[in-house]
């Protein structure tokens, strides 16, 4: 088998990029006590997150607002959302936006 350079260093570069920028931070902050107004900032990162995430899919379509008469999304994202807060369950919050979306299309 024969090794192709230019593939392996692009490989080998990828894995740096997407290595360094995750654990030199990790490292440094390992060795770092922070103050208390930081770990509380940082406590909200995951959450902001994740809302952006979920807000893009519900309310964009193709890079444009979708209008709320057409989205299915959004409906199926109602009961799924009172399941992850009445019950807390992961799995609980899947199966209820899985079944909800796949009622919501199936009639209309």
């Amino acid at each position: 088998m024969d090794v192709r350079w230019p593939i392996l260093l692009i490989i080998i570069g990828s894995a740096l990029v997407t290595f360094v920028p995750r654990v030199l931070p990790l490292m440094v902050l390992s060795r770092v006590q922070l103050p208390d107004w930081a770990m509380r900032w940082l406590h909200y990162i995951p959450i902001a997150v994740m809302a952006s995430l979920v807000g893009q899919e519900l309310f964009m379509s193709n890079g444009k607002l979708s209008p709320l008469t057409t989205n299915v999304e959004l409906v199926a994202a109602l009961p799924t959302f009172i399941v992850a807060g009445m019950t807390r369950s992961l799995l609980g919050t899947v199966v209820t936006g899985l079944v909800s979306i796949i009622i919501i299309r199936f009639i209309f």
